[in-house]
């Protein structure tokens, strides 16, 4: 993170407890926040207190826990509305923005096409225009706003805001979040967008309460994000997760990473439409074109579709089989042909899933464009603990 004058919100381990849980899981009582966090009753009074005169918390009308129960309780919820972030989801043609509250809610959204220059300095001087129109939108938003999280594809180095590689927009080591910082006074958190989804998802979606947990991406690029023990992991290289560059097939295309046969050269919108361009010797053909060859029933469209099923099923099936989690979400822009691959994909999955990890579950969850913006807005809300 590069701060300009925001340090995290909570520092101590039992205020990050509690705070934690509300978020995710809230409104909870205190008799409940002790049991789940296993934390005295007095050490939550304590944790909640700074929270509550800071106005992150506040408590609802009492209610009686059970019928017959003694003393009502009054469960402790977050306040949404007392901190905002903005997140901006950066794709090949477009930046994507949204401000949202404390629990993740998108309370405004707003987008802008790039231009024919897609360098760090003319996508940065969109993004400041992106975010200055958001903060704009409400006045509160401005004054309630210390954080801005920005998600691009490929290779991040969170730790220090840099994009070190990302094939979308061509670039190569990019301080990206302190340029935007300087730009907005923000306190920017720069992360791989498949990353940052997956934290939202854990935090605020599918994964809440998971341990261990997936997200898979399919469409212009195949990504995942790995949830370990309650934490997103990026690994001592920052690059944990890349399942579109697991290399399944030796005698497979070359990937743009340089290796071959990869899942991504296999599976990627962009890969699927070069081998149905070169299986039916039609160069003139988009991707909207190669989903209607494969729905009219074209051999050779429906053989490509067929094998990048099974490139995603078998990646995933790795996946799976290394890490354990409870649930896999499958999302992006590819699940509008899944119709096309799905069966394919969840075939591979059953095939090549170690004895009882194919038990774990594979959900579709489709997600618009604004919904990876709000991933990197919970980058910000990540901020908020040490």
């Amino acid at each position: 993170m590069f701060p300009s004058h925001a340090s995290p919100l909570v520092t101590a381990p039992a205020e990050t407890s509690v705070l934690a849980l509300l978020l995710a899981e809230g409104p909870l009582s205190r008799v409940e926040l002790a049991r789940r966090t296993g934390l005295s009753s007095t050490a939550v009074t304590k944790a909640a207190r700074p929270l509550l005169d800071d106005g992150y918390l506040h408590e609802l009308p009492p209610e009686r826990t059970a019928p017959g129960a003694g003393r009502p309780v009054n469960p402790l919820a977050v306040t949404a509305e007392r901190e905002f972030f903005v997140g901006v989801k950066i794709s090949a043609d477009a930046l994507y923005g949204a401000v949202c509250d404390l629990r993740a809610g998108m309370r405004a959204t707003a987008g802008r096409p790039l231009g024919e220059d897609r360098g760090p300095a003319a996508v940065g001087a969109l993004l400041h225009e992106l975010v200055d129109e958001l903060l704009d939108k409400r006045t509160e938003f401005r004054d309630r706003t210390r954080h801005l999280g920005i998600a691009v594809s490929g290779d991040v180095d969170r730790t220090a805001g840099r994009v070190r590689y990302s094939v979308l927009p061509g670039w190569r080591d990019v301080p990206l979040a302190e340029t935007a910082a300087r730009a907005t006074g923000l306190s920017v958190v720069v992360e791989n967008d498949v990353k940052a989804l997956t934290a939202a998802e854990h935090w605020f979606g599918e994964g809440i309460g998971a341990e261990y947990f997936a997200l898979v991406t399919i469409g212009a690029g195949i990504g995942s994000g790995l949830v370990v023990n309650g934490r997103l992991i990026a690994g001592a290289y920052g690059v944990a997760g890349e399942m579109g560059h697991i290399a399944i097939d030796p005698a497979g295309p070359r990937c743009h990473c340089g290796q071959v046969g990869c899942v991504e050269a296999i599976a990627s919108t962009g890969a699927i439409l070069a081998a149905v361009r070169t299986g039916t010797g039609r160069q003139d053909l988009d991707f909207d074109a190669a989903v209607r060859l494969a729905r009219e029933g074209d051999p050779v469209a429906r053989v490509v579709f067929a094998r990048a099923g099974r490139a995603i099923g078998t990646g995933i099936a790795i996946l799976v089989n290394l890490l354990g989690p409870e649930r896999v979400v499958v999302t992006g822009e590819g699940l509008e042909t899944y119709d096309l691959f799905g069966e394919h994909i969840k075939d591979a999955y059953a095939v090549h899933c170690f004895k009882a990890a194919a038990r774990c579950p594979l959900t579709l969850r489709p997600l618009p464009w604004e919904e990876w913006a709000r991933g990197a807005a919970v980058l910000g809300i990540e901020a908020l603990f040490p």
